[in-house]
């Protein structure tokens, strides 16, 4: 469903990356995914909404010190939606969660905070109130999935169904087990098994029509290419990172996709 109009509690609903360089990073994201930026009039130096086809997509926000969730990089973070910001937080703090942001207003866009849950992974909670996340997904240039790596998969698969109530469920994707993370029955992300002494986090895939010619337009722009492209049951994917430190993906939508 490319157009969103409300989330289920649970589902990734938003992501922002924080980055030390609010031009450089619009005009990377900007060339390469075909985004149109709506620039906050009181604050268009520290934050942008991307805008693809005049549906929301993502945000940009300064983060000189990038301290939310440490590390120093510049990074994607992912929200997911809430109805009850205290309750979730408190549920969160109950199933052994680190509060990194205490829930906080802002303006009249949405209630929310952020969290690191008991395997290190960073996330965000968003109750919405006149902005209910990214209205466009699911198409070339947007977001197409958000899968939680983690280093413990029970632990974390349990801990956002205490919170959020993600149910995990064991799928067979074609190239063995994969656990999909469903609200309502219906999958909206996914989880997998951290190798090689990676950090517990929650990765970003955006759509794009052709894997081998965005991964070509990253390295053009600045970028790099941590892997791929490469064939999957699913299609062509490559992982990517920005000129900041910012690692996502991107998978190339196919007539089945």
């Amino acid at each position: 469903m490319p157009t969103r109009a409300a989330y289920t509690a649970g589902t990734p609903n938003w992501i922002e990356l924080h980055t030390a360089d609010l031009l450089a990073a619009k005009a990377f994201y900007g060339s390469l995914f075909g985004w149109s930026f709506d620039d906050e009039a009181e604050e268009a130096d520290q934050l942008a909404t991307a805008m693809k086809d005049d549906g929301v997509v993502a945000g940009i926000v300064v983060a000189p010190s990038l301290d939310v969730a440490g590390g120093g990089a510049a990074r994607w973070h992912t929200y997911l939606a809430v109805d009850d910001l205290e309750v979730a937080v408190a549920a969160a703090v109950t199933a052994g969660a680190t509060v990194l942001l205490r829930p906080k207003v802002v303006r009249d866009v949405a209630r929310i905070a952020f969290i690191t849950d008991p395997t290190g992974a960073s996330v965000g909670l968003w109750e919405a109130c006149s902005h209910i996340g990214a209205t466009l997904v699911n198409e070339p240039g947007t977001v197409i999935w958000n899968e939680l790596m983690t280093d413990d998969l029970d632990a974390a698969t349990q801990f956002y169904q205490d919170v959020v109530g993600l149910v995990p469920e064991v799928a067979d994707m074609g190239h063995g087990p994969y656990t999909t993370l469903k609200s309502c029955g219906e999958p909206v992300g996914g989880a997998s098994l951290l190798s090689g002494g990676m950090e517990s986090h929650w990765h970003v895939y955006f759509a794009v029509e052709n894997a081998e010619a965005a991964a070509a337009a990253a390295v053009a722009l600045g970028g790099e290419v941590l892997a791929g492209p490469f064939d999957t049951a699913i299609g062509p994917m490559a992982a990517l990172r920005d000129p900041f430190g910012a690692a996502f993906s991107v998978y190339e939508l196919t007539p089945a996709g």
